[in-house]
């Protein structure tokens, strides 16, 4: 996917998928290594990324990163972001306790893009401890290039964003 576009001449909007846009990636200690890996293939890729940490092995409280890259994103800052821990589990259930965030636990590709396609997902949460670095690759690289299907699926986007500001309990 050519994520930017090279033709200056045009006097149209630039096209969505054509135009670069900030990737959110955080971790915990168990995910450092992996999200090392995956901000070199992000960037290589041609996205900026914004790394909210951590920055070493050190154990850190993970929700609290999740918690930074959600309300990144909610804020306008970044548009998706990728979570590491050791299962990508916890890393998902604290993002998608910031209102508005769809956060998606996913281990293969095809689930990755239908996160987006599906769910209109902003954020990927994967484990370092599940998965190796090549899959994970690939699956950051379909999350990221696959974009919401509003016509098959905003519908059910929007219930469960009414089901969130309802605040069901």
């Amino acid at each position: 996917m050519n994520i930017w576009s090279d033709d200056k001449t045009s006097a149209a909007e630039p096209d969505a998928m054509n135009t670069p846009f900030a990737v959110a990636i955080g971790c915990d200690e168990a995910g450092y290594e992996l999200k090392e890996l995956l901000k070199r293939h992000i960037e290589s890729l041609g996205y900026p990324v914004t790394d909210f940490g951590t920055h070493s092995t050190a154990p850190v409280l993970y929700p609290d990163i999740a918690l930074a890259v959600a309300t990144a994103i909610n804020a306008g800052q970044q548009r998706l972001g990728v979570l590491v821990c050791g299962t990508g589990i916890g890393m998902a259930i604290s993002a998608n306790k910031v209102f508005g965030i769809r956060a998606a636990q996913a281990h293969d590709t095809y689930s990755a893009e239908r996160a987006r396609k599906s769910n209109d997902a902003q954020i990927l949460s994967i484990g370092a401890r599940v998965i190796g670095t090549e899959l994970a690759k690939s699956i950051v690289k379909s999350f990221l290039e696959s974009e919401f299907e509003a016509a098959r699926s905003g519908a059910k986007v929007e219930r469960i964003n009414a089901i969130e500001r309802d605040g069901h309990q």
